[in-house]
C-alpha cells in the first residue's frame, strides 16, 4: 500500500546544518547542506483509535505507529526537493475480519524550528486481511523549495567563515550569538516534518499514557 501527499510549493527558503564538523586552523568548522533535516514531531508519530467512548486500554480498536522515517534530497537544479520515505505499522485488537484503516499524515515545511510555512495533510490506508491483527503500508511526502531562497546574505556568510585568531577580541565568540546573524540563519533553515494528523484528544492521550 503506497500514498504520496502532494507537494508543497513556492516555500520562502530551505536548509540545515550538517555534513560534519571538523577542526582547522581558525576554528570549528560545520558544513551546510540546501537539505532540510527530516523528522517526526513528538508525540506524532503514534495514533490510538477506541471503540468506545472512553479512552481506555479496555476500548483500544486499532493503534499505528509510523517509523523507518528516511529522507532523500536533491539540490541539483533551481528548486531543492526533499522526499521522505516512511513505514506506517498497524496493530488491531480483534482478528476479525478483512477490514481497511484510513488514517491522516501531515507533511510540514517547519522555519528555524518554530513557524510552519507549509503544510499539506495526505492519507495511509491500512489493509487488515482476514483474520489478520497486523497490517502494514508505505507512504512518501515531498516538499519543494526555491534554490535561490536559501541563499545567505553576504554579510552573513561573511561573518559566519571569517577566520578568528588566538588573541583576538572575538576569537571565542559565536557568531550564531549576534542577533542578524542568528536570525538570517534561523530564517534559512528548515525542517522537513511529517507526522500523524492527530486531534486533541489523541495528542493528549499521547503525552499521558
Amino acid at each position: 500500500m503506497k500514498f504520496r501527499l502532494l507537494s508543497l510549493v513556492a516555500l520562502a527558503s530551505l536548509t540545515a546544518c550538517g555534513g560534519g564538523d571538523r577542526l582547522e586552523d581558525g576554528g570549528v568548522y560545520t558544513a551546510r547542506s540546501l537539505c532540510p533535516q527530516v523528522g517526526i514531531p513528538a508525540g506524532t508519530g503514534d495514533v490510538t483509535s477506541f471503540s468506545g467512548n472512553a479512552a481506555s486500554s479496555a476500548n483500544i480498536d486499532v493503534v499505528a505507529t509510523l517509523t523507518n522515517l528516511r529522507g532523500s534530497c536533491s539540490d541539483t537544479g533551481a528548486d531543492v526537493i526533499s522526499t521522505a520515505t516512511f513505514d506506517v505499522l498497524g496493530q488491531r485488537r480483534d482478528a476479525g475480519p478483512a477490514r481497511t484503516v484510513t488514517l491522516p499524515i501531515f507533511n510540514v515545511a517547519m522555519q528555524g524550528g518554530t513557524s510552519v510555512v507549509a503544510k499539506r495533510v495526505g492519507q495511509v490506508s491500512l489493509y487488515f486481511a482476514d483474520g489478520a491483527v497486523t497490517a502494514q503500508a508505505q507512504g512518501t511526502s515531498t516538499i519543494r523549495v526555491s534554490r535561490a531562497a536559501v541563499t545567505l546574505p553576504d554579510n552573513v556568510r561573511a561573518e559566519l567563515t571569517r577566520e578568528r585568531k588566538p588573541g583576538e577580541v572575538d576569537a571565542a565568540i559565536d557568531p550564531l550569538t549576534i542577533p542578524v546573524v542568528r536570525e538570517a540563519v534561523a530564517r534559512a533553515t528548515f525542517e522537513h516534518l511529517v507526522g500523524f494528523q492527530l486531534s486533541d484528544a489523541q495528542l493528549r492521550y499521547n503525552a499521558t499514557r
